[in-house]
């Protein structure tokens, strides 16, 4: 006769593997209701990030090159000597094209020069320096600038208010829609948090002029959206 633990053994084991799937099929087949609602708190920007650089055109590439250079050092000198700190200042991009002529009817375009571009991104950590540091880039030779957008340096911190008012918004959502179906709001079964785009840069023109620049930094809002499920009773 075989022994009795070789026939509880497999029992034993459809029965662990069984147990999971029940609990999952249990939990899906329980009363819940979801509720996706947002939160939003206002703070004033603290920094700033600046995209500008330099654009030089030259016949051939290496003059390009070399005149975009020799600008570009001198930029980034002086933004240090300004008192920006070198950590604060980081290539954003640096790109070399070739420029075409205009051609003619029936003729085809051909290449006459180059174009380079060099972009660093600065980060201001006084916005009562901002203006200065905008004005200063183009006295130095930057003529491009790419964007300029606020932060608040503590923001994941401050976001915190505005999870929390999203949560209140979604849970009385969802003692709104229980009264209405008979039933009341029960334990919490799920809460997710969507991602944001962070703060939008403003809009510049392309080339830069040598005038004063007025900044104002208003308010930066943070939102927070999330989206909860409730069990009902």
């Amino acid at each position: 006769m075989r022994p009795l633990s070789l026939y509880l053994l497999p029992a034993l084991l459809a029965a662990i593997i069984a147990a999971p799937a029940a609990r999952a099929d249990d939990v899906a087949s329980r009363r819940s209701v979801t509720v996706t609602a947002s939160g939003s708190a206002s703070a004033v920007p603290d920094r700033a990030r600046i995209t500008s650089g330099v654009a030089t055109e030259a016949p051939t590439a290496r003059e390009a090159v070399s005149k975009n250079s020799e600008i570009m050092k001198k930029v980034v000198a002086g933004l240090k000597a300004s008192g920006v700190e070198e950590k604060d200042i980081q290539t954003a991009s640096f790109h070399i094209e070739p420029r075409y002529t205009r051609p003619k009817e029936g003729e085809a375009s051909v290449i006459d020069g180059y174009r380079v571009t060099n972009q660093v991104q600065i980060l201001a950590r006084n916005l009562d320096k901002l203006g200065e540091i905008l004005d200063s880039l183009v006295g130095l030779g930057a003529n491009e600038m790419a964007g300029l957008s606020f932060e608040v340096s503590q923001a994941e911190t401050l976001k915190d208010e505005a999870r929390k008012e999203a949560v209140a918004n979604a849970l009385r959502r969802a003692q709104l829609f229980a009264a209405a179906a008979g039933a009341e709001v029960g334990e919490v079964l799920k809460i997710d948090e969507s991602g944001d785009t962070g703060p939008r840069p403003m809009p510049f023109a392309r080339a830069m002029k040598a005038e004063a620049v007025p900044i104002e930094r208003g308010t930066e809002t943070l939102e927070a959206t999330v989206s909860v499920t409730w069990a009902l009773q």
